[in-house]
């Protein structure tokens, strides 16, 4: 059986398993929207971290042309 536990920020939720281990998190997105933007960015930007890098000037070129 789980349970939930309000935490001490408005809008988050805990959600326990029998053991009282935390399983999950509720986030209340009409409350904590950027919370929830900035969690999401830094998953994006970590699943990203080992992706082939462009040098600026290649970029540059990419976008403006030669």
């Amino acid at each position: 059986m789980s349970y939930v536990q309000s935490v001490a920020m408005k809008g988050v939720n805990f959600l326990f398993d029998e053991r009282g281990e935390r399983k999950a998190v509720l986030i209340d997105l009409k409350k904590n929207k950027a919370l929830w933007e900035d969690f999401y960015d830094s998953v994006i930007a970590r699943e990203r971290a080992d992706e082939p890098r462009e040098t600026l000037r290649d970029a540059k070129r990419k976008v403006l042309g030669d």
